[in-house]
């Protein structure tokens, strides 16, 4: 019985070794848990798991580490979060084709650039708004002295007018 568990067991592991990609399968997946592990982290463990990463790419500039530090880059919350580092560290590692690192990188990378993308958008939006609401403001000042002027004629008619009265009494 153990002789064919055992055989079992070195036969999946022959598996795993000819299939391309599984030692980076799962990689991936353990860096997925430590990102989303920092992700809901309080803000001084997010800091220590960030500098932690930067740290070990600065060392050993490996993919494992280029993508574990990307990929924190891109997923911790704003103070932290630098979309255009991560998305200059997934790049050389991007690869839709390539099982494992290359799609990984190549699906955050294509997040980043659209979360890019969207703040850039949203920054023009905004601009725009603050733009709109300057000119909505001026036809308003304007509106309220055209306004003003013309209280000050009827202003001024009335009282003509009650000259006008008196005098004739």
């Amino acid at each position: 019985m153990k002789a064919v568990i055992v055989a079992i067991a070195i036969a999946l592991t022959g598996c795993a070794l000819l299939q391309p990609g599984a030692e980076q399968l799962g990689t991936v997946d353990a860096i997925i848990a430590d990102a989303m592990t920092a992700a809901r982290a309080p803000s001084a463990e997010q800091k220590a798991a960030l500098s932690s990463a930067q740290d070990a790419f600065t060392r050993d500039p490996t993919a494992v580490n280029r993508l574990r530090l990307a990929t924190l880059l891109a997923v911790l919350p704003a103070p932290l979060r630098d979309d255009a580092r991560a998305a200059e560290l997934f790049e050389p590692l991007a690869d839709a084709a390539a099982p494992g690192f290359g799609r990984f990188a190549a699906l955050f990378s294509a997040l980043v650039v659209e979360r890019q993308r969207l703040t850039r958008e949203l920054e023009r939006a905004a601009r725009e708004r603050e733009r709109v609401d300057k000119d909505r403001d001026k036809r308003e000042e304007a509106l309220r002295q055209q306004l003003e002027a013309l209280r000050a004629i009827e202003r001024g008619i009335l009282e003509r007018e009650e000259r006008l009265r008196r005098k004739q009494r």
